[in-house]
Order: structure tokens, then sequence, then C-alpha cells
């Protein structure tokens, strides 16, 4: 039980203010608008930025960068990291070529049991923010992080295939 001075009054739930400093100091947070803004430039077709990724800086997710290059963005899933990435991934046939959005939650192999618990619920805080994507994936293994790859399995999200050429 806590006594509220201002109040003069016993309280009965509350958690002391120390406590709740403690709280948020822990807990994850992100930069909405910074973040917003880089998942914006990869949806816009008018600019040739296919990718971002958002990193932890202590305990706030922030854009970590952006380019045109897939390979670039592979480089920053290092296995010590844990990351998030927003991916378009060109697909489709002969015919037609569409842009397709993915979700990668990058989790390295050295990252602790404690860091990859936290992950999927910060991952809530991401999809706040990326909130279109044909397919989400979580990998750990770099061999999945291929090209072919996504693409492949983006490819099998979307349903019917009318690319009769490599059938």
């Amino acid at each position: 039980m806590f006594w509220d001075v201002s109040t003069n009054c016993k309280l009965l739930h509350t958690v002391p203010e120390y406590r709740v400093s403690l709280y948020w100091k822990m807990a994850t947070q992100i930069d909405k608008d910074a973040c917003r803004e880089a998942y914006n430039l990869v949806r816009d077709d008018n600019t040739d930025i296919n990718w971002a990724s958002f990193k932890y800086e202590g305990s706030m997710i922030v854009p970590g960068g952006q380019g045109t290059d897939y390979e670039e963005f592979k480089q920053q899933c290092t296995d010590d990291g844990r990351l998030f990435g927003f991916v378009r991934i060109t697909t489709g046939d002969a015919m037609s070529k569409r842009a397709k959005f993915t979700l990668i939650t990058w989790i390295g192999e050295n990252v602790s049991g404690l860091q990859r618990a936290k992950i999927s619920t910060d991952k809530t805080l991401v999809k706040d923010i990326v909130q279109n994507f044909a397919k989400e994936f979580m990998i750990s293994d770099a061999r999945e992080l291929e090209e072919d790859y996504i693409r492949e399995e983006l490819k099998k999200a979307g349903g019917a295939n009318y690319d009769a050429q490599t059938e």
C-alpha cells in the first residue's frame, strides 16, 4: 500500500514511481515519424528505394538504413544483430510485373534468448507502421535471406502464377 501525498489518501493498486520510470526505460519504443518516412520511401513507386531496415539503438527502434541494392540490406543482417526489414521485390510474369512487399525479422545466431523473446513483442511496434506486406519472414539463417528464395515465397503467397514460359 502506498500513500498519495497530493490527495492525502492511501492507494491500494499503484506502482512506486521509481518502478514506473524503470519500466519506461526498459520498454522498447519506436521513432514513429522517422520509421514511417523510411517505410513510405520503399512503398513510393517514384523512388528507387526498395528496402529499409529498422534497428535497435538501446531500447529504441530507429531506421537503420535504406537503399536500392538488396545485397546492402543483407549485409546489415549480422550474427550479433537483430533488425526488421521492409523490402520491395518485383514479381510477376512476362506479361505483368508487380511490386510485392515483405516484412523480414532478422535474428542473428548470437543474439541472446531474452532478446530473441523480446523481438516478437517489439514487432507489434513495427507493424503499427509497416502495415502493407504480402508475406512475413522470421529469419536467423543467412541462406534464407537469398533474394531468389524470398521472391519464390512471395510468388507462392500471391496465388495463381500465369507465367507459362517457366513451367
